[in-house]
């Protein structure tokens, strides 16, 4: 049976502008200039420029102050709009900017994609149009490791139903052996034994590259695994032979795409958010907004809000409201984009002062154990909004540029019950690792007991935990010969 009834429910609902604030609040420098550059393309009541004199956008100010008769349309005050009381809203300039009359223009290496590099060597060779087309497709399934990770009936199925090419596995065999003699050397292969194999054979052979390539052919598994005493066994080679050999492996690139990164792809470079100094002992904190345009109302649209309102038709009604709208939407976010630069600016002094020590000094030991509760706590603003701050910025201080989620780490108590940081455990644990015997590496057991001897009495399992995060191997996959 339906019925009626009152009730009462307390929600939280976030308004359009508190929603556009957070997306803001996480960009990026580089991220929030192309936001910035969209709103001014999407909105024209919005735009870029200098800070103009008031006397000269409301000279006729005075002449229309006392009429205070709206055009008949619900809910709309035009004077509110032609104020005077709202022109300091509309500049973003700020002297939380930095100062620095450095190069205003964020640098970029220029340079062709990967693919488009391996389709140049293409063109060199004779190939017919039903080959050429598989060669495309090869080339464009081929992520940016170098590798091509599909399997070759797919890739057959594929082309036959996207591109009405019908050929078979051995022509597409054949023609991605033509591929994985383009550069760089191992381009093309399928996993990582056949990119090593064709990297081994690109270079002019000796008998140590032809141990190596024994090696990866008839005992990959327990090379990769680093059994090396059954590698002895199964070869018949005698440890300076086998060392030789491992050598030649070593030397090879085990993801060759990234070969091409460094000789002419695109590189985007990294570009500060924050920027931290240090003078006289005092720490400068300033915003990274060299390339961000300064924002206004445009003064075209306060000229024609001034000719409705002289005017007074009904039939411009239409019109007046898609000026509101505009001028909405340019006030909030003009609203935005400087409530962003205030957190942002709250929250990077928060930090700095809390890793003070640090900072001043450029000593990773110094750091201290800090959650984003902690700078939460300082600003009075909410963890979610750190976070979003934190979230893919850097910072660069004079010791180089800082991934600034990297000052944030967790607390454990050292042998006399301090605060230390987690990250200054890491890189003790990264100086034992390096420093042990590659013979003999330690297992984590021994590194627990290690650390425990300096004074970190840290569980195996938090060892595991640490040793994943640093990229380092398990102790099997540490030893060398």
């Amino acid at each position: 049976m339906l019925k009626q009834g009152l009730y009462q429910k307390l929600q939280q609902k976030l308004t359009p502008q508190q929603i556009q604030l957070m997306k803001l609040i996480q960009l990026p420098t580089i991220e929030f200039e192309q936001r910035l550059k969209q709103e001014i393309e999407e909105n024209p009541a919005l735009e870029e420029g200098k800070e103009m004199d008031e006397n000269e956008e409301f000279d006729n100010q005075s002449d229309y102050e006392d009429d205070t008769e709206v055009i008949e349309a619900p809910d709309i005050n035009i004077d509110e709009y032609l104020s005077d009381d709202e022109i300091p809203d509309y500049r973003l300039r700020s002297n939380n900017y930095t100062s620095e009359e450095d190069e205003k223009k964020v640098p970029y290496a220029q340079g062709e994609s990967f693919t488009q590099y391996l389709k140049s060597q293409l063109s060199a060779f004779p190939l017919s149009d039903e080959h050429r087309k598989i060669a495309d497709f090869l080339i464009g399934s081929i992520n940016e490791n170098g590798y091509l990770r599909r399997d070759i009936q797919e890739i057959v199925d594929d082309l036959a139903f996207t591109h009405n090419v019908m050929t078979t596995e051995e022509e597409v065999e054949k023609v991605l052996r033509l591929i994985q003699d383009l550069d760089p050397p191992g381009v093309g292969a399928r996993n990582l034994k056949e990119s090593l194999i064709i990297q081994l054979k690109r270079k002019k052979p000796n008998e140590a590259r032809k141990r190596a390539l024994d090696i990866l052919e008839k005992g990959f598994d327990y090379f990769i695994n680093k059994k090396y005493k059954k590698l002895l066994q199964k070869l018949d080679l005698t440890e300076e032979q086998l060392k030789e050999a491992i050598d030649e492996i070593i030397k090879l690139n085990p993801k060759p795409g990234n070969a091409f990164n460094s000789t002419g792809s695109f590189v985007e470079h990294v570009t500060p958010d924050f920027i931290i100094n240090v003078e006289d002992e005092n720490l400068e904190v300033s915003l990274n907004a060299k390339n961000a345009p300064v924002l206004r109302i445009s003064p075209a649209y306060t000229e024609m809000l001034k000719g409705y309102k002289e005017n007074k038709a009904k039939s411009q009604k239409d019109a007046v409201l898609f000026i509101k709208q505009k001028l909405d939407a340019a006030k909030w976010f003009i609203d935005a984009v400087n409530q962003r630069r205030e957190t942002l600016l709250k929250t990077i002094k928060a930090i700095a002062e809390y890793q003070k020590e640090y900072f001043l000094t450029g000593d990773e030991r110094k750091i201290k154990p800090m959650i984003l509760k902690d700078i939460a706590d300082r600003i009075k603003m909410d963890i979610s909004t750190v976070s979003r701050v934190a979230n893919s910025k850097y910072v660069q201080t004079p010791y180089g540029v800082k991934l600034l989620k990297e000052f944030f780490s967790e607390s454990m108590k050292d042998a006399q019950g301090e605060d230390v940081s987690t990250i200054k455990i890491k890189n003790i644990l990264k100086s034992i690792v390096d420093q042990e015997d590659k013979k003999k590496p330690l297992t984590d057991e021994q590194l627990s007991k290690a650390l425990k001897e300096k004074g970190y009495p840290i569980a195996r399992r938090t060892i595991a935990k640490y040793r994943e995060q640093l990229g380092i191997p398990v102790a099997r996959l540490r030893k060398e010969i």
